[in-house]
């Protein structure tokens, strides 16, 4: 399945060859700063099947502990990916143009969401932190 995506300017897109997976809504202090929201909702790829198709020149990469970090768009603001290594690993579900069909029915790093965040009480799991197993793609 081929998913596209693009920042809220639409001068930066991107294409998906392959299959999002570990899709999750992460609540921790950084993804609130980042996402200027109360949580992210974020999906992992495989780097080869991620490429850019046009923008490239605009990204802006914030690289943090550790070699993870996210690239956003440097004229809307928009984050785009989430990188390790310099190497594209994930991508924020807002910026797809087509609805792949992802459900987020988890929640990580509920231990430092926000006090005025309220998290579903009905099929939704939740992580004090990160699972680990979700870096693996799903076979």
């Amino acid at each position: 399945m081929k998913l596209t995506g693009e920042c809220f300017c639409g001068n930066v897109r991107y294409e998906i060859d392959g299959d999002v997976f570990g899709a999750r809504s992460c609540h921790c202090s950084r993804c609130r700063k980042a996402f200027s929201a109360q949580a992210s909702a974020f999906a992992m790829v495989k780097p080869d099947t991620f490429q850019w198709l046009s923008g490239q020149e605009l990204l802006t990469d914030f690289v943090g502990e550790h070699g993870a970090g996210k690239q956003f768009c440097s004229k809307c603001g928009s984050t785009l990916t989430g990188i390790y290594q310099g190497q594209v690993m994930g991508i924020t579900l807002g910026t797809l143009n087509d609805d792949p069909g992802i459900v987020l029915d988890t929640h990580i790093h509920v231990a430092s969401k926000a006090n005025w965040e309220v998290l579903p009480s009905e099929g939704v799991k939740t992580y004090e932190t990160f699972p680990p197993e979700w870096m693996k793609p799903k076979d």
